[in-house]
């Protein structure tokens, strides 16, 4: 188990109201995780404006960004006592956030979105859809701009994957740090066929038993889905607000490419139209299936 002093959480700002906010949020589950928080900013170089600065303009720069990333940090209330640093580099943004996360050996990045996946880069995507991609640890992403204090609801969308064991157990830790939140668990089906409507009916009722066992209150419901399979993320959203939901959780694969469950544009669309945090886990294949993240 990672020790709470052991947690870090890795920001990216660029000092747009967005990722501002994602830092007030990292801040927030910080003090729940016990993490240290590392703000970056990556100065993007871009062909030939890039190559007008110098060295020492480009040193400059980054002396002044420093200081622009200390300011963000003073606004922040001190009663949790979290270590924050500020780095600055320079390269692609989702290649060094995720170099960046790696090398240091962060646990979680917190970061904001802007609800544009930018599809004039059809492959690239935006930066934070890039990054929860490509990350090896859990990233959550921000769009809307309230902060949220507390955790009260956690939306928990289950299929038949194999993987719902490692996000139901992050999930039961997330509950238990916001003192015993809520496990609204949910499958959305766009089918009348009995056997897949039984099989999520039995797997609903067990998770449901088992979270109850754990000590932690938790729903289950099985939502019709409507409009067809392309409304997938709508239903999710839909049913989040319905339940005042805090925080919803997702799973992405190692591949480029979400699982067919949250395909391309249905998990896009939930980061992208989500106005509470979403919560992406990659899945840690092996045996046990234990995630790779944890709290004290």
């Amino acid at each position: 188990m990672i020790q709470a002093s052991n947690n870090k959480f890795l920001v990216p700002i660029d000092f747009t109201e967005q990722s501002v906010t994602a830092l007030k949020q990292a801040y927030v589950l910080a003090q729940k995780y016990g993490a240290s928080i590392t703000l970056l900013h990556v100065v993007e170089d871009r062909g030939s404006i890039a190559k007008i600065f110098s060295d020492n303009q480009h040193q400059e720069l980054k002396i002044a960004i420093l200081k622009d990333l200390e300011k963000l940090t003073e606004g922040l209330d001190k009663k949790g006592n979290i270590a924050m640093n500020a780095m600055v580099v320079r390269g692609s943004v989702y290649e060094k956030v995720t170099e960046f996360a790696d090398s240091t050996g962060a646990t979680m990045i917190v970061m904001g979105t802007n609800g544009d996946s930018n599809i004039k880069k059809r492959f690239i995507g935006s930066n934070a859809l890039r990054v929860v991609r490509e990350s090896k640890i859990p990233v959550i992403t921000i769009k809307g701009k309230k902060i949220q204090n507390e955790i009260r609801n956690i939306v928990l969308p289950l299929d038949l994957s194999k993987e719902t064991k490692e996000k139901l157990s992050v999930s039961l830790e997330l509950s238990r740090l916001f003192e015993n939140a809520v496990i609204r668990v949910v499958s959305v089906v766009f089918t009348t066929d009995e056997f897949v409507v039984n099989r999520l009916t039995r797997q609903l009722g067990q998770v449901k038993a088992l979270l109850e066992k754990e000590g932690v209150e938790c729903s289950a419901e099985i939502v019709k889905g409507t409009k067809g399979e392309d409304s997938l993320a709508e239903n999710i959203l839909e049913y989040a607000d319905k339940v005042d939901g805090d925080i919803i959780m997702i799973m992405t694969q190692q591949e480029l490419d979400f699982t067919k469950y949250f395909v391309g544009s249905s998990a896009q669309e939930i980061i992208n139209q989500s106005n509470i945090p979403v919560f992406s886990i990659r899945p840690v294949f092996r045996k046990d299936n234990v995630p790779s993240f944890k709290s004290n």
